[in-house]
């Protein structure tokens, strides 16, 4: 299969055990959007990956353990974080302090959401996929001095990419119709996405996504036998034929679920 998404896809192997295959870690999620937790989590799930670990308010938690009683509701090792999905700057509480802290680690971070808004990306220590839309974009940019807005930003989607990438210095993957990926002097406009992705948590599940394949191949990464780029372009194109996959109106957590199919079909090729 010519995919960029089937090359970062494994059987698992009897050698292998739960660490090996990658373990990921979450801060996602708030009392007012907990299925942000629940879809991201549960997308990575689907990717095959060997442990979920996941850190929020308790009354998520317990929504979380109820649908997914894999997640291990502690922190420990993991290959990489993804943060801010279904949190928001006004209510991000102890989430806030867990984020921040992450930043100051050399680690992988997929930075989605409220995160964007938390993190001083100029004494970060993390590798970052930075996720945001239009809307998100223009916010971060204010931030960073360089005041775009959202309808400025949809104008010239690569230009502005790439000026957070140049702000930041971290990856940028701008969410849209096509999405925008820009990691260092790479620019890539990505193919056109299912209008059915334009829906509520199909944002979440992407995260998740990127999160899962870059702690399931950490160690090909470290090798750079693949480049963060790569990975995040091959989530982006699971995540997209998990849309393409789907008859009729499309909710988010069954694209989540989806994923699992589209794996399974690639391993079996």
């Amino acid at each position: 299969m010519n995919t960029t998404y089937a090359r970062l896809l494994r059987k698992p192997r009897a050698e292998d055990d739960k660490y090996s295959r990658g373990v990921v870690g979450f801060v996602t999620g708030s009392e007012g959007y907990p299925g942000a937790a629940i879809l991201g989590v549960t997308a990575a799930i689907r990717v095959g990956v060997g442990m979920v670990r996941y850190l929020g308010p308790q009354s998520v938690s317990n929504l979380l353990i109820e649908a997914r009683p894999e997640v291990v509701l502690q922190s420990g090792r993991c290959q990489s974080w993804v943060l801010g999905s279904g949190i928001s700057l006004e209510s991000a509480g102890e989430q806030a302090a867990r984020i921040i802290e992450l930043a100051t680690q050399p680690c992988y971070l997929v930075v989605d959401a409220g995160a964007l808004d938390l993190i001083d990306f100029a004494s970060c220590q993390a590798t970052c996929v930075l996720t945001p839309h239009s809307g998100e974009l223009s916010r971060l940019l204010g931030r960073l001095g360089s005041n775009l807005s959202r309808e400025q930003i949809d104008a010239d989607r690569e230009g502005a990419a790439k000026i957070a990438a140049a702000l930041t210095g971290q990856t940028i993957l701008l969410k849209g119709h096509q999405n925008v990926l820009v990691s260092g002097a790479q620019v890539k406009v990505l193919p056109a996405a299912p209008a059915s992705l334009a829906t509520a948590g199909t944002g979440d599940v992407l995260a998740g996504v990127i999160g899962a394949l870059i702690a399931a191949n950490f160690d090909a990464l470290e090798r750079e036998e693949f480049s963060l780029a790569e990975i995040v372009e091959g989530a982006a194109q699971l995540h997209s034929a998990a849309a393409a996959s789907i008859e009729g109106p499309l909710a988010a957590l069954d694209l989540a679920n989806e994923i699992q199919k589209i794996v399974w079909r690639s391993l079996e090729n």
